[in-house]
């Protein structure tokens, strides 16, 4: 996470994040659960901007404001604070419909975030099939032996940075054109399918998901 010090913030005594520099990167250095979201939402209400720069809708974390709960696995956590913009950079793989849900979220509770949030249009989308590979791959590892297992939680994060990786993956900006889009989906499928050898997707599902 990457945040920046607003102008309270920077002349506040008791901010001392960042070491007074213009920003403050929070990384996990091991396999998650090491408390990021925990830490953001602590520094949130001190800053103009909460920067995701990579990553996807994992695990995840539980923030509790107001007495409402809210379970956040893409969007900042700071998109809780009115004075907070929140970006979605480039590096972050995107599943629409679940950063609709959690939005949904938000809209139940009164939570006002009309135009503090913001995303890349070079991030990469997550697609259904991207997630249907997810679970075939991780049954497969268990297939030939229980200790290949990853334990993924077959939201399709690794899947769609392969694409990335690829030059084969959906990207947000796409869907500025639908017809284009439709063009660029039909031929990521038919590219996708033959990677990871799948069949049977339903293409129309996630397409009226998306549109």
């Amino acid at each position: 996470m990457l945040r920046f010090p607003n102008s309270i913030a920077k002349n506040s005594p008791g901010c001392i994040t960042g070491l007074k520099s213009k920003f403050c990167v929070i990384l996990g250095s091991q396999w998650g659960d090491e408390g990021k979201g925990k830490l953001v939402d602590i520094l949130a209400k001190d800053y103009d901007v909460c920067a995701r720069f990579n990553g996807g809708a994992n695990a995840g974390h539980t923030v509790v404001a107001d007495g409402h709960k809210y379970a956040f696995h893409l969007l900042p956590c700071g998109i809780l604070y009115n004075t907070c913009d929140n970006l979605l950079g480039n590096g972050v793989v995107v599943n629409i419909q679940g950063m609709f849900d959690e939005l949904a979220q938000l809209d139940k509770n009164g939570v006002d975030y009309k135009g503090r949030l913001k995303m890349s249009s070079r991030a990469h989308l997550v697609s259904n099939i991207q997630m249907m590979a997810d679970k075939a791959q991780e049954a497969a590892r268990l297939a030939e032996n229980e200790k290949h297992m990853l334990g993924t939680t077959a939201k399709g994060i690794g899947p769609t940075y392969a694409s990335k990786s690829l030059r084969m993956g959906l990207r947000v900006g796409d869907l500025a054109d639908w017809d284009l889009f439709l063009e660029k989906y039909d031929r990521f499928i038919k590219l996708f399918e033959k990677q990871f050898s799948l069949s049977g997707f339903n293409k129309q599902e996630e397409l009226d998901q998306l549109r």
